[in-house]
C-alpha cells in the first residue's frame, strides 16, 4: 500500500529545470550589473590617473624662481583635491546605480518566485489530493 501511495506522487522534473534556468538567467543579470559597474569604475580610474599624470608633468618642469616650485606644488595639490572629490562622487554614483539595479532585480525575482511558488503549491496540493484519493480507493 505504501509503495502504491508513494508511486502515485509524480516527480516534476520540469519544475527543477525551470528553476535552474531561472537561476541561470538571474545570475546572468547580476553579472551584467557587476561587469558594467567594473567597467565604469575602470574608466573613472583611468581618467583620474591620466589627469594626475598631466598635472605632475607641469610640476616637474624647470622653473625660473624657487617660489615657482612651491606655487606649482600648491596648484598640483589643490587640483588633485578637487579632482579627487569629483571622482569619488563619480564612484558613488556607480555604486548607487548598482545598488538600485540590484534591488530592482531582487524585487522582480521575489515577485516571480512568489507567483511560481503559489502555482507550484496549488499544483502539488491538487496532485497530493488526487494521489491520496487514489491510494484510499485502492486500499478499500
Amino acid at each position: 500500500m505504501m509503495q502504491d501511495f508513494l508511486g502515485a506522487f509524480p516527480v516534476d522534473t520540469k519544475a527543477l529545470e525551470d528553476a535552474f534556468k531561472n537561476q541561470a538567467a538571474l545570475n546572468e543579470k547580476f553579472s551584467q550589473v557587476a561587469l558594467k559597474a567594473a567597467e565604469q569604475s575602470a574608466e573613472i580610474s583611468s581618467k583620474w590617473t591620466k589627469e594626475t599624470l598631466a598635472r605632475a608633468t607641469d610640476v616637474t618642469k624647470a622653473k625660473e624662481e624657487p617660489a615657482d616650485y612651491a606655487k606649482a606644488m600648491t596648484d598640483f595639490a589643490s587640483a588633485n583635491a578637487e579632482v579627487a572629490a569629483e571622482n569619488m562622487a563619480a564612484f558613488a554614483e556607480v555604486a548607487k546605480k548598482v545598488q538600485m539595479e540590484t534591488v530592482e532585480l531582487m524585487m522582480a525575482t521575489g515577485k516571480s518566485m512568489q507567483e511560481d511558488a503559489t502555482k507550484a503549491v496549488k499544483k502539488a496540493t491538487d496532485e497530493v489530493t488526487a494521489a491520496a484519493k487514489k491510494a484510499g480507493a485502492a486500499a478499500k
